[in-house]
């Protein structure tokens, strides 16, 4: 590394030719790094000369620099010169492309965990926006997803005693206050300077349990940290009895880690075992469903617009970005030749519970359990990966009709476009442990941070009681496949009598 560096110098390299960012006090030369960006060129020169740090902040960990050359990192800046340098604000603007940004609504109009989409949408960045929003190819599997909450419809029960209702639950044998929980999403950072942070203290006001994403912006021993600090003050408030009514005494959060796991292993073990360390994480959750990245549409014609305005010399940087080829998770960050037989070295390196993410088909749930994890996910990644992928609710169908002896040896957990507490009753009733929800959160978190992201558990909290109080059950323990009509989902599901040609 070279000594100090002056602002002067640094300003005058932000070039396809030459470009240099600094973070924290330090100065990287990108130069060579501008075709792998999987954020895209333009991005990166639109920060060069300038002092990128808080736009860095937004979408990456401070983990990412380890992972480059050694000879990129160039010097570092006093705080004078740091002081002189532009801050760069490549990441402003509203959804409305530099129109005026709307303000967010007053957080009492947020009623539904839809309303949250709204409000976020006016206020976020337009590339964040479109990070979070965005789905595979036209959007078919993510339209798939909502609709089939509508496709199982409840029959409720009469003459019950329904004036108190009990909706705690479990996930992998850690008691919940609900059995519903915050999914893992990646770069929550972009929604809020709250980030991951203020949502695992969120969920540990509220005895919610969470998933932590590998790809966070900030580190994950900062998050457990905060999560940790923020339950010990709920159960100082629990003993002087100043807890409140909201989940005053009942069961505590829980954090859980999804893991992705890279080309190179000794990355994913470095992962595991910062994890391991952290003694926070209940479970290790791998994502199974991103052996490459899918088509993000959106994504893809937003790096092709930013590349061509940003400079003449970036259009054949532009036509590959229609392609996939700077998405943003590069080919290294994922792992095309992962098998079955990974599990091995991964259980034996986690040491506790696991769950495959991303579990798309009844027979791979019914080979999870040969292999021996303690629970499944069925998802098709909220839609961004695979197009036309079937929704949560059909792939527990399958389960329940031709492999039911799942239900019975591990935890199915369903995703996919909840968005409403009651929802979470159909999967329950059909046999999940539990629902996680994604969207809604990034979007509470991106309008109101840290309180919009207690508003939106609170709705689904209440509209999950509101929910088993007019189905006529008292417990989770009564959601049954009885208390759901799930017939046009059960038409519509694979047979392999008719698969046959």
């Amino acid at each position: 590394m070279e000594g100090r560096l002056s602002a002067q110098e640094i300003a005058s390299h932000r070039s396809t030719s030459s470009c240099w960012i600094v973070v924290d006090g330090k100065v990287y030369d990108v130069t060579s790094y501008l075709d792998a960006h999987p954020g895209g060129a333009a991005i990166l020169i639109k920060q060069g000369g300038t002092d990128a740090t808080h736009e860095f902040r937004k979408i990456h960990s401070p983990d990412i620099l380890e992972y480059l050359p050694p000879n990129a990192c160039l010097g570092t800046v006093d705080a004078a010169a740091r002081a002189a340098l532009p801050i760069s604000s490549a990441g402003a603007g509203s959804t409305a492309e530099m129109d005026v940004a709307t303000e967010a609504p007053h957080i009492s109009s947020m009623v539904v965990p839809d309303d949250f989409e709204t409000a976020a949408k006016a206020v976020m960045p337009l590339k964040s926006w479109t990070y979070v929003s965005s789905f595979a190819h036209d959007g078919s599997a993510f339209r798939g997803n909502l609709d089939s909450w509508h496709a199982v419809r409840f029959r409720p029960r009469i003459f019950r005693d329904i004036s108190v209702v009990d909706p705690r639950s479990s996930i992998l044998g850690s008691a919940s206050a609900f059995p519903f929980y915050v999914s893992p999403m990646g770069q929550l950072g972009r929604g809020h300077p709250d980030g991951e942070v203020g949502v695992v203290k969120a969920l540990a006001r509220r005895g919610i349990h969470g998933v932590i994403s590998t790809e966070s912006t900030a580190k994950m021993e900062e998050i457990t940290s905060a999560f940790t600090d923020e339950k010990k003050k709920m159960s100082q408030a629990r003993t002087s009895g100043l807890a409140g009514e909201i989940n005053g005494n009942g069961p505590e959060a829980q954090l859980h880690f999804q893991l992705y796991i890279p080309g190179d292993r000794s990355i994913a073990l470095e992962r595991i075992r910062r994890a391991r360390a952290t003694g926070v994480f209940r479970s290790l959750w791998v994502t199974v469903d991103t052996a490459v990245l899918g088509k993000r549409t959106a994504d893809r014609k937003l790096q092709a617009a930013e590349a061509l305005s940003t400079s003449p010399e970036l259009a054949a940087h532009a036509e590959r970005a229609g392609f996939g080829l700077l998405a943003h998770a590069s080919n290294s960050q994922l792992n095309a030749s992962l098998t079955w037989e990974d599990l091995k070295w991964i259980k034996a390196e986690w040491g506790g519970p696991v769950v495959l993410k991303g579990i798309q088909r009844a027979e791979d749930a019914a080979h999870a359990v040969d292999f021996g994890v303690d629970g499944i996910l069925l998802s098709n990644h909220g839609g961004r990966q695979m197009h036309d992928a079937t929704d949560a609710l059909s792939t527990l169908l399958e389960i329940r009709t031709y492999y039911p002896a799942v239900l019975e040896k591990i935890d199915i957990f369903c995703d996919g476009g909840c968005r409403d507490g009651a929802d979470v009753l159909k999967a329950i009733s059909l046999g999940a442990k539990a629902v996680g929800v994604g969207r809604p959160f990034f979007y509470a978190l991106a309008a109101y941070g840290e309180k919009g992201v207690e508003r939106c558990l609170d709705i689904f909290a209440d509209e999950l009681r509101t929910g088993m109080q007019l189905a006529g059950i008292k417990n989770i323990d009564e959601a049954r496949p009885e208390l759901v009509n799930a017939s046009r989902l059960l038409n519509e599901m694979w047979r392999p009598e008719k698969s046959r040609l």
